[in-house]
């Protein structure tokens, strides 16, 4: 059986051979037993930031302070560009505030993530961080305005120059020249952080039914190109939440086993390769995070 050194060596390679940078944790949430690489660099998180903002919404409803059968009317004027959901309606709708949960988790829609913004602003998303004791995570801005600030360098069309200028105007200490990709501007976390919050999820009394609700709609999470072909089986459940903008790609979620361990893996990754659609990245991921995981799960057999 390979050491610890030989599977993270072996997961940089990988990592590396796909022109990836990336964060990873992998915790078995059962015995603690931990393997990382680069935990604590901290990445923008793009659409990751719905798992806390699921999280403070569903802990106001639980408070009492927000209806989840309340309506709330989208305006196509409104809309927050994205690939699904509300993003992609033409006309006004109207859908309950728990509805807007699902939309924003499971499929990842921008522009109802940004009604619950409306809701729960960022300054109170993070203070539910906070006050869960996750400090590795701070959300400042809406989804919208990460699109925004794209749109004042490039304009839509020039994706490719897009894409360039997220890799070359990078710094190592997360700074950016886009200042929703500089980690002291932009909303930002650790993997070491997200898989904190996973565990809270997974097993703090103190959250509640909100814990419950939270895992069923990661268990429903449509997005599924990228850890979920290496992890999930008919034996193995993944709850997950995706995070895709420019060079970035996350994945953050958790492995329930149907022996009953549960392992919390994330992956936060930048790539140097400036094109959108790249399988590769998207294989080397899954393959790292395996390594990671086959490695935690056999140690802590």
């Amino acid at each position: 059986m390979k050491t610890d050194r030989a599977v993270l060596r072996d997961a940089a390679e990988v990592l590396s051979s796909a022109g990836l940078r990336a964060s990873i944790v992998v915790r078995d949430l059962g015995s603690g037993r931990q393997l990382s690489i680069a935990a604590d660099d901290p990445y923008p998180l793009a659409s990751v930031v719905k798992l806390p903002l699921a999280l403070a919404v569903l802990q106001g409803i639980d408070e009492g302070r927000l209806d989840p059968a309340r309506p709330v009317t989208l305006e196509p004027a409104e809309r927050t560009p994205g690939q699904t959901g509300y993003s992609r309606f033409q006309h006004p709708t109207t859908v309950s505030i728990e509805d807007l949960l699902y939309m924003a988790v499971c499929l990842s829609d921008n522009t109802a993530a940004d009604a619950l913004f409306d809701l729960c602003p960022p300054a109170e998303v993070t203070a539910s961080l906070r006050e869960t004791g996750i400090a590795g995570i701070t959300v400042r801005h809406s989804i919208l305005e990460l699109h925004r600030t794209l749109a004042s360098v490039l304009p839509p069309e020039q994706m490719p120059q897009a894409l360039a200028l997220a890799i070359r105007a990078s710094t190592r200490g997360g700074g950016h020249l886009i200042p929703q990709l500089d980690v002291s501007s932009a909303n930002a976390g650790t993997a070491s952080a997200c898989v904190d919050l996973l565990d809270r999820i997974w097993r703090s009394p103190s959250l509640g039914g909100q814990k419950n609700r939270l895992r069923s709609l990661l268990a429903m999470n449509v997005m599924r190109q990228r850890l979920a072909p290496d992890l999930e089986s008919d034996d193995a459940a993944w709850h997950s939440k995706t995070g895709t903008f420019l060079h970035l790609r996350h994945e953050v979620g958790v492995l329930e086993h149907a022996d009953g361990r549960a392992l919390a893996i994330a992956v936060l990754s930048e790539s140097s390769v400036p094109a959108q659609r790249q399988p590769a990245a998207e294989q080397a991921l899954g393959l790292a995070a395996k390594l990671l995981h086959d490695r935690v799960r056999s140690a802590a057999a």
